[in-house]
């Protein structure tokens, strides 16, 4: 993502924790010295959350590399309860992602951020990169609108004790936002959604009817022939 705006307070703040949600793959882990010391130098957030990310960061560099990866993914990429894609959350699959992503990605153009190809407006680090160019109280205003997603997730990672907590923590410290209890629904088993129906035993899958069950019939109108048509 190409950076036109000014910096505000919180600037740096803001883009370790991006960094902090990303993949934390060996070119994350070589810079995690940089991002302490960032998050040190700027001081935007209370000494407990300080604690909490050096924690992480810790975390991050002294597991082995493909355990870290591999915790990422089945942390972020194998459930809805803890997705970094805000969209997921508001609109999931339902026909007003799309629109919604476009007016996104037009707020972010307005301000002088253009997307690289294949980048997700809605992906938290993406936003939280764009919150960094603006001044603190539209930075802090756009994150308050998003107080409720975060603390869904950050809800979400706490109940499976995940110290990425902290990072969702320190974003709604940044918002002026509370903590707040959020009921997390369990995240259906990604073998579930992704389950084949079983062959020639009446199609059993999501949305069909199984074996024992009725099957729905769907009416067709046959159009009528066209008189004088060629048989």
């Amino acid at each position: 993502m190409q950076l036109f705006n000014k910096p505000m307070p919180a600037r740096q703040t803001l883009r370790v924790l991006a960094r902090l949600l990303s993949y934390p793959g060996t070119a994350l882990r070589a810079h995690l010295p940089e991002l302490r010391r960032a998050l040190a130098g700027e001081a935007a957030l209370s000494e407990m959350r300080m604690v909490e990310l050096d924690a992480l960061i810790e975390l991050l560099a002294r597991r082995p590399a493909l355990d870290v990866e591999a915790d990422y993914v089945e942390l972020f990429d194998r459930g809805r309860s803890t997705s970094l894609h805000l969209f997921e959350h508001v609109h999931g699959d339902s026909r007003e992602r799309g629109p919604a992503m476009i007016d996104l990605a037009q707020t972010y153009e307005k301000a002088g951020l253009y997307l690289a190809q294949g980048e997700m407006p809605d992906y938290l680090p993406v936003a939280l990169e764009f919150t960094s160019t603006q001044p603190p109280r539209e930075a802090r205003e756009f994150l308050a609108e998003m107080a409720h997603i975060l603390n869904a997730i950050f809800a979400a990672l706490q109940q499976r004790r995940s110290p990425y907590a902290s990072v969702l923590g320190a974003l709604l410290e940044l918002a002026g936002e509370t903590v707040q209890s959020v009921k997390v629904v369990p995240d259906e088993a990604i073998d579930d959604i992704w389950q084949e129906p079983p062959a020639f035993d009446g199609c059993s899958s999501r949305g069909q009817a199984g074996p024992g069950q009725p099957q729905p019939i769907h009416m067709v109108r046959k159009p009528r022939p066209v008189q004088g048509a060629a048989a």
